[in-house]
């Protein structure tokens, strides 16, 4: 006889609990899968809300809804529903409005909300925004009639598309960030530079090395802010991009062990029988330093939810963790792919740099230049998809180090040297 019928239990509906489902059905045809979302909205693209913002695109046409690797037949999804309690003694999640659903199987993949500065908070009646949700986007884009200009804090990639979103509709654009240039996570000093020229030449102002100290608002809203250097800038809306915190606190109670997040192992599983985690809320083992880390990416976040919906379905999976800093964007006309190790100063690492009309490109080796750790492509970023597989590998590239230091490299190299990408 077959085994009783599984009930998978999903806390959250972004990449990560979405690709989670979709990977159950693929390993379990017939076991229940039950999605939680403390959205409203159906699953979207969250990538894809800066367009919300432009106008470029409707709500309804950022739906996963029908999409092939996040969606999974028979599955349903409850929007609205926020958890109050995980109970992994008694295989139960208690509801907000005391609903206790039972599973035998549990992902949390609740995802992360803006961490805001302490003296700061979102208030969107006023126009005061963060910018993590279709909701988020949709209250701006409503907002914009009564905005001629903007401030935007933190100079990540989410604001900048904001930034570039709002100037579609006519909007002043002032980003203020506290870092020295913007893309600070991504991005080394030159690679900086060339995307502060970007976004000045695109009408934007950028101040760096500062940060607001006072948003001044009355009762029509918000009319400037005040700067920790004492300047005053005139603004309708204020859009704060200053980090994210893995929504967690629901676990306060249960004990599943949690740091910043939920700590997992090489198969996403929790210290608790049967509960697995993955996505932003997820923290991982760094494979090059060994430390506990959230990864915070989109892609890792589908490969995290794939290897927990298998490894729920009892089909053993790995997940070795992924590039803890990647990210593949275009800034106005300019596409870049930053990976891994970017920021070198004193790191003892072998560099190698190389600048021309087609872009900027930088590798970044070990101290001994054995392994390939990080890449920089701005502009010309052909290939990088091979050395976003070598740096994941983790493998020797000594024999073909020249091949990537010229950018010569293909998937005939590594299939001949028996390097990652060959199989």
């Amino acid at each position: 006889m077959g085994r009783d019928k599984q009930k998978y239990l999903i806390i959250g509906a972004g990449a990560a609990g979405l690709a989670a489902a979709s990977a159950i059905r693929q390993a379990d045809q017939t076991g229940s899968i039950t999605v939680l979302s403390a959205e409203a909205d159906p699953p979207y693209f969250r990538p894809m809300i800066p367009f919300i913002v432009s106008g470029g695109k409707t709500a309804e046409a950022i739906r996963m809804e029908g999409c092939g690797p996040f969606w999974a037949g028979g599955m349903a999804i409850y929007l609205g529903k926020k958890v109050r309690a995980v109970e992994p003694e008694t295989n139960r999640v208690v509801l907000a409005g005391g609903e206790a659903l039972s599973y035998d199987k549990l992902l949390i993949a609740s995802g992360s909300r803006p961490a805001l500065p302490g003296h700061l908070a979102a208030d969107p009646g006023k126009g005061i925004f963060t910018f993590r949700t279709l909701a988020d986007a949709r209250a701006m884009a409503h907002h914009l009639p009564r905005t001629g200009q903007a401030v935007l804090l933190g100079a990540g990639i989410l604001n900048i598309k904001a930034a570039f979103a709002l100037l579609e509709r006519g909007i002043e654009i002032t980003m203020v960030e506290l870092e020295k240039s913007v893309l600070p996570r991504l991005m080394d000093a030159e690679g900086a530079a060339l995307f502060h020229d970007i976004l000045r030449g695109k009408g934007i102002r950028l101040i760096t090395g500062r940060t607001i100290a006072r948003i001044e608002a009355n009762d029509d809203g918000v009319n400037g802010v005040m700067l920790d250097d004492g300047q005053h800038i005139c603004c309708q809306m204020v859009c704060i991009g200053t980090g994210v915190r893995p929504n967690a606190e629901f676990l306060e109670s249960s004990n599943i062990a949690a740091q910043q997040g939920v700590v997992v192992d090489h198969f996403t599983q929790s210290s608790a029988a049967g509960v697995y985690a993955a996505g932003d809320v997820a923290m991982t083992t760094n494979p090059d330093s060994g430390e506990k880390i959230i990864s915070g990416l989109w892609t890792n976040a589908v490969a995290m939810g794939r290897c927990a919906g298998f490894n729920m379905a009892g089909r053993r999976s790995a997940y070795d963790g992924a590039l803890t800093r990647m990210n593949a964007a275009q800034v106005a006309d300019t596409p870049f792919v930053s990976m891994g190790v970017v920021h070198t100063e004193g790191s003892g690492c072998e560099v190698h740099v190389s600048k021309g009309q087609q872009g900027y490109r930088k590798l970044v080796f070990s101290a001994d230049g054995n392994y390939l750790t990080g890449a920089l492509f701005i502009g010309d970023i052909d290939r990088a998809g091979i050395y976003r597989q070598i740096i994941c590998g983790r493998r020797p590239v000594r024999a073909i180090k020249k091949e990537l230091i010229s950018h010569r490299i293909h998937y005939g190299h590594c299939l001949h040297r028996g390097m990652p990408g060959s199989g």
